[in-house]
């Protein structure tokens, strides 16, 4: 008994096709088909009608290579035909690399971070003691410039605001009970409406 082995490192390239003379015309089928069979006579096709897409498998990735050189962006009966990668190609390389785990490191935890990454540490909060500082100093009705203005940029002022009773420094409780208190306003009561008893239907 002989088993026929087929070769399954074959290199693919998908056509983007919009004349559906190639679904539907052996001919124009045929054509299509032999486009690709002077790069490659072991070439393999699949049609997919629905996504007006067809599958051209390669059994070399230079021929592959070479064939979406020549042909991508070409006019096939009146209208345009864009070849794309199935996958990557290596040349000299049989077999299917997989993706470059350029962003799988940054998954919680790191399933396969690069050699020589660390875990990055929060950064220490700066104090800044002068702004504090300055700040502490400020009085009220006073301005202090942080910024002189220049040709191109204006200069930034602060204006310290007054206090409303007149003075800096907040009292403590035993003067606020001296001092006159506005009388608060009394809030009034929505009052209810007077119940009216609906007479008894017998």
């Amino acid at each position: 008994m002989h088993i026929k082995t087929t070769k399954c490192n074959r290199f693919c390239l998908v056509a983007s096709v919009t004349n559906q003379e190639v679904f539907l015309c052996h001919e124009a089928r045929a054509s299509f088909e032999s486009l690709f069979r002077s790069f490659d006579p072991e070439v393999q096709f699949q049609y997919f009608r629905s996504f007006r897409r067809v599958r051209i498998s390669f059994s070399d990735a230079l021929a592959a290579a070479e064939a979406r050189l020549r042909l991508h962006k070409t006019d096939f009966r009146g209208r345009e035909m864009r070849l794309y990668f199935a996958q990557s190609v290596h040349i000299g390389s049989p077999r299917l690399e997989p993706p470059k785990p350029d962003k799988q490191f940054l998954i919680s935890p790191p399933a396969s971070p690069p050699v020589g990454w660390r875990q990055s540490e929060d950064a220490t909060p700066v104090i800044n003691y002068d702004l504090l500082c300055a700040i502490s100093k400020l009085g009220p009705g006073e301005k202090y410039e942080l910024h002189t203005a220049t040709p191109t940029t204006p200069s930034v002022v602060v204006h310290v605001c007054d206090d409303e009773h007149g003075d800096s420094s907040t009292p403590d409780d035993s003067d606020q009970d001296e001092k006159s208190r506005p009388p608060r306003p009394k809030i009034v009561q929505t009052r209810r409406p007077d119940f009216t008893p609906s007479p008894v239907q017998q």
